[in-house]
């Protein structure tokens, strides 16, 4: 293993990063829309309070996790440089396990926002 096998996860967390901003930016849109809005003590948005709360918790780990993957497989890289390639290669191991955590968390969150399409969808067969 060479410093050049952890820097070809570097762009893929990037984009990951952006995708997860992106998607922290539209649910704060959609919360601050809610919140403005004159129906927003209505039983349909109360009954989108909870997963609104997950979503952000989710972010914010999804986030975090990404973070935490792309500074050890930076640090992962340094330690190559510097030639500790068992160190280097256990950082690397930990960083990928870093980003899958934050891919599962991802999905948990698109599951969460399916669900709450669900409930708007229900509540407009209903009228």
């Amino acid at each position: 293993m060479d410093i050049t096998t952890p820097a070809l996860l570097f762009p893929a967390i990037s984009l990951l990063l952006l995708a997860y901003t992106n998607r922290f930016l539209v649910l704060a849109q959609v919360i601050r829309q809610l919140h403005a809005s004159p129906q927003h003590d209505s039983p349909l948005v109360k009954k989108q309070i909870p997963g609104l709360k997950r979503r952000i918790l989710m972010i914010q780990y999804m986030q975090s996790f990404g973070v935490l993957s792309f500074l050890l497989c930076a640090l992962a890289m340094f330690a190559l440089f510097m030639e500790a390639t068992w160190l280097g290669k256990w950082l690397f191991g930990i960083s990928i396990v870093a980003l899958a955590l934050s891919l599962i968390l991802s999905l948990a969150e698109v599951l969460i926002s399916t669900n709450a399409l669900s409930v708007v969808v229900q509540d407009m067969e209903g009228d």
